[in-house]
């Protein structure tokens, strides 16, 4: 599915433009196309990053917090035999 474009012009430093006609040319590509892409991965990164943010938001909005002790704790026991499960929340406030 062909989607609709529109002009859109940039000014890029000297050697940004020349790793992007380098990386267009090994991929066979024009610089237009690699940078739409990029902007693109760009622009959905930033967005998953919000909605984490907010879903992140949300829940503290609850209360339910992990204390950085359990935190702790969990992390040293990484790679050992006896590692521990993720904590669960140990702290809770209400507002």
């Amino acid at each position: 599915m062909n989607m609709a474009t529109a002009p859109f012009t940039l000014r890029l430093d000297t050697k940004l433009k020349k790793r992007l006609e380098k990386e267009a040319k090994q991929q066979e590509r024009s610089a237009g196309f690699i940078a739409a892409k990029a902007i693109e991965r760009f622009l959905d990164a930033k967005q998953a990053e919000l909605r984490i943010i907010n879903a992140a938001l949300k829940e503290a909005d609850k209360g339910d917090f992990v204390s950085s002790e359990a935190v702790d704790a969990w992390m040293q026991s990484w790679g050992t035999e006896n590692e521990l499960l993720m904590p669960k929340a140990d702290r809770h406030f209400k507002s």
